[in-house]
């Protein structure tokens, strides 16, 4: 994973009060638990005594307690109790468990994947979605590292193959360009727009993105790092999923269906619709993708590309870069 970045992880509705959950993110075992004020906290999943998951605990007060031996940790991390020393007496400082910055913005509980700070930068998102917008959600498994996932939502010419009866009718398999720009909005944002310009093979050449206008309209997709990606159908009419990394070969797809509808029923038979469509969608990409070796993507693991993947390179290119110069 790239390090210093927020990664979307879970869904506010995952973690309620009262329970602690354990989950698997970033290749490590977390768990997630809200305070008495509803506070997220994500810390790893394991008591620094005896190796017990904290998961499988309580919460008392502020604390998440071990099931073993009835330590408790605070949010922070740190042993606020060990009950077979006393009350009185402190626990030692060894006593701690890493405990990650978390914020809960637009419905999703993101973790700061890197070194401390001060100062964060703001959680990534899309500022083009409105407050307005209402959202359904599914979830989904792919046996995949979360970069593969990633590559095939920047991916415009698998479209008219894979979804060759949905999303990709109209046979237009050749590719134009396609335009792929990176963009920043504040220091370490790194954003990518594209444009996607693919026609019917009439026995033309393919346009290089060079010899394409400027695009005048919104960017068609776009991918934010560290985790989130948008398709921009309409503007009352979104798709965003958050490619949220259970380990190097594990992904868990949270696939949201953003839309206006906001009468109860109707709002809630749009959403289940627009979810329906979308898994029959991701299902078609999911069985293609998850075949793909090696798990990681990266520049130089013996692809041979073409000029249609310029945006899978320049998605390299700067996940490449991250890696190297942690920002």
């Amino acid at each position: 994973m790239i390090p210093n970045q927020w990664y979307a992880i879970l869904e506010s509705q995952e973690v309620r009060k009262g329970k602690p959950v354990g989950v698997t993110r970033m290749g490590e075992q977390l768990v997630a638990w809200r305070d008495s004020r509803g506070t997220v906290t994500v810390m790893v999943d394991r008591c620094p005594h005896r190796g017990v998951a904290l998961s499988a605990g309580a919460l008392i007060g502020d604390c998440v307690e071990c099931p073993f031996h009835g330590f408790q940790f605070d949010i922070s991390g740190k042993c606020s109790l060990v009950p077979a020393n006393g009350r009185e007496t402190e626990p030692p400082k060894a006593l701690h468990v890493t405990s990650y910055p978390t914020r809960e913005e637009h419905g999703f509980i993101y973790i700061w994947w890197g070194e401390a700070r001060q100062e964060l930068p703001p959680v990534p998102w899309f500022e083009s979605i409105p407050e307005t917008m209402v959202y359904a959600t599914l979830k989904d498994h792919w046996a995949n590292h979360y970069g593969r996932a990633i590559e095939n939502q920047l991916d415009v010419v698998h479209l008219p193959f894979v979804h060759h009866n949905t999303i990709g009718r109209g046979n237009r398999t050749l590719v134009n360009g396609p335009i792929a720009k990176e963009e920043s909005h504040w220091p370490g944002d790194h954003l990518i727009n594209l444009w996607v310009y693919n026609d019917v093979d009439r026995g033309q050449k393919p346009l290089k993105p060079t010899e394409l206008p400027e695009p005048s309209r919104r960017p068609f997709l776009q991918f934010r790092y560290g985790n989130l990606w948008q398709n921009w159908i309409a503007d009352n009419l979104r798709v965003v999923v958050a490619f949220a990394p259970i380990d190097n070969e594990n992904t868990l797809m949270y696939l949201r269906y953003y839309h206006t509808v906001r009468v109860p029923l109707l709002r809630q038979l749009y959403g289940w619709l627009g979810c329906l469509i979308n898994l029959v969608i991701e299902r078609q990409d999911r069985r293609v993708v998850v075949t793909q070796r090696p798990h990681r993507p990266d520049l130089g693991i013996g692809e041979i590309l073409i000029p249609g993947d310029n945006p899978i390179v320049l998605y390299r290119k700067i996940r490449k870069e991250l890696i190297e110069h942690p920002q």
